[in-house]
């Protein structure tokens, strides 16, 4: 180590000329040693030699090494050889299909403190892709694997095109990404190479199930998850393993009751490639409940709302402006229908009457993170647009201001607009750093009609949310009691900002367990005119997680708030938070 920071110094002759160790007392021992420095080189002439794919000034702005630079053999190999930014020459070679590539920095004349540097090139034949073959895949079919690889027979070698290959298969969610390999074996003779991935299966199916008896009724919740779901498969003969999976689909579906007092269904299907041929995603999915006081149907005290929905979407991968890029597109249509409901009357505004929405929902987003359990770098954002007709404007001759609240929402309207955005870096080893920021406003198209009553903010607390009651947004801050940091109507705006230390406990694909300290700052305002980004709340703690195939995430953080929550006097202290199914 001491050498190698000489060299880097620009000493490349930096000799020990010797060491001991002696000891001083019966506690404590000395450690002399003794160095020549020699002296300081630097750069002057670099020439390239042998290179006929790029030209001389090419190869210089790749190398970025100035006459005059402190001669750092380290940078200099970084910049020939495997950088891990992938900017190096080897690199540009090995990316247009120079497999049999070599490059040897030669020193050929020293004077003074001055070296000159004769970079001798090989280019050798470029390799195309012969063979590619998959192997560990025993649950997931081959056309899953093969149409995410980026890699192709008859294809120029890319080593980029691997990297990238790799990652693809560490979002597919399907495989241990600590354990995905990728074997080359070329050929110099015929200029091809055959290419081998080796996968390890993870389990990723997810259950869901709890029960118990309180206030003398039952309570219950049944779900399941299956991430690598075949609906061909469902009345296929020896389909069942145990399982119809291996086609790369999704399949939810959700229970909850206590009786006659509530209940909820929920379902959900995506195809990820429509038609086989091209990453074009379809996602259905419909949801009911039904709220009560418990009276059956007829009682003439009976309280009930019943919520109704479904939607549709279709998902691309984009090309522009990089191919990180992704497009959905979605209908959703929402059915309210509450009978003599005086609990949500400062919600809803009124207690009888129907509500409906029609929304186009448009998410354009960019995710890079390398890995979807454990990420270590890249970066997720995403642009959410929700709207629904203006169907105030189209009655232009309604007073809306003046209409009792159960005909003037009997159509719901709102623009919904949210910003989400998330960077991770590794800062050494696997110590990783994330810097996090969600932002969200709930427009409106007419003043008389007001802020929608549906759909709103709701800031604070561990993010989960149970059943959907009037469409709101449960959004997480450690720190501070579930939807305390917005008005008891829901907010309208909100912002929100996290760092994050993690570092890995273990991870195996089985069980993998990180530790978190997090400091989060944000706030949620009643009216867009009180949207104050400077004003925050604080809250900073730490916790740790754990991610189990079969029960998705699971988590505890113990978080302290700095500040009151909303329309409080005192500071809302250490609060525990329980995490379940996602991730802050």
């Amino acid at each position: 180590k001491l050498i190698a920071f000489y060299n880097k110094e620009g000493h490349r002759d930096m000799r020990i000329i010797k060491d001991t160790v002696y000891s001083v007392s019966p506690e404590a021992i000395n450690i002399e040693i003794t160095i020549d420095e020699g002296r300081k080189y630097y750069f002057r002439n670099i020439s390239f030699l042998g290179n006929e794919k790029f030209t001389d000034q090419e190869l210089y702005r790749m190398l970025n090494v100035e006459k005059g630079d402190v001669y750092d053999r380290q940078l200099l190999d970084s910049r020939l050889y495997m950088s891990m930014e992938g900017t190096d020459i080897s690199s540009f070679y090995m990316d247009d299909g120079y497999l049999f590539f070599d490059i040897r920095p030669v020193e050929v004349y020293a004077i003074g403190d001055s070296i000159d540097l004769e970079i001798r090139i090989r280019e050798g034949n470029q390799a195309r892709i012969n063979n590619i073959t998959i192997k560990g895949n025993t649950r997931t079919n081959d056309h899953v694997v093969l149409r995410t690889l980026r890699t192709r027979p008859g294809q120029l070698f890319s080593r980029s095109d691997i990297q990238r290959t790799i990652r693809e298969l560490s979002q597919l969610g399907y495989f241990d990404p600590e354990q995905i390999g990728v074997n080359p074996v070329p050929d110099p003779e015929t200029g091809m190479v055959d290419i081998e991935y080796t996968l390890v299966e993870k389990s990723t199916s997810q259950i869901e199930l709890q029960g118990g008896w309180g206030g003398n009724r039952i309570v219950g919740t049944f779900g399941v998850v299956f991430d690598n779901f075949s609906a061909r498969n469902i009345l296929k003969k020896g389909g069942w393993r145990p399982l119809p999976q291996g086609d790369g689909q999704r399949l939810s579906l959700r229970a909850q009751t206590n009786g006659r007092f509530f209940q909820s269904y929920n379902a959900s299907f995506t195809e990820p490639w429509l038609g086989g041929k091209k990453p074009t995603s379809f996602t259905l999915s419909g949801y009911h409940s039904i709220q009560s006081n418990g009276l059956l149907k007829g009682d003439v005290y009976r309280q009930a709302i019943k919520i109704s929905g479904i939607s549709v979407g279709l998902g691309n991968r984009l090309k522009w402006p990089d191919d990180y890029f992704t497009l959905y597109q979605g209908l959703n249509f929402q059915f309210y229908n509450l009978e003599n409901y005086s609990q949500t009357a400062a919600v809803f505004q009124f207690t009888n009457g129907t509500s409906r929405a029609f929304s186009y929902k448009f998410v354009l987003g960019r995710n890079s993170v390398d890995n979807p359990i454990y990420p270590r770098a890249g970066s997720n954002f995403s642009w959410t647009l929700q709207l629904t007709p203006p169907c105030s404007l189209l009655k232009p001759g309604l007073d809306y201001s003046t209409l009792p609240p159960a005909i003037k929402y009997e159509y719901i309207e709102y623009h919904k607009w949210k910003f989400d955005a998330a960077w991770y870096t590794r800062i050494v080893g696997d110590l990783v750093f994330k810097v996090g920021g969600n932002w969200g406003f709930l427009g409106k198209y007419n003043d008389d009609y007001g802020y929608s009553p549906f759909e709103r903010f709701y800031l604070g607390g561990d993010g989960l949310q149970g059943f959907v009651l009037d469409g709101r947004e449960v959004i997480s801050q450690r720190g501070y009691p579930n939807g305390s940091l917005s008005p008891p109507t829901g907010a309208v705006s909100y912002e929100k900002i996290t760092f994050e230390l993690r570092y890995p406990i273990t991870l195996n694909p089985n069980s993998t367990i990180y530790g978190l300290a997090f400091f989060e700052m944000g706030n949620s305002w009643g009216q867009l005119e009180e949207f104050d980004p400077f004003d925050l709340k604080r809250g900073a703690g730490g916790g740790v997680r754990i991610f189990m195939p079969m029960f998705g995430m699971l988590g505890v953080d113990f978080g302290y708030g700095f500040d009151p929550i909303f329309g409080g006097a005192f500071r809302s202290g250490w609060q525990t938070h329980f995490i379940l199914g996602q991730q802050f």
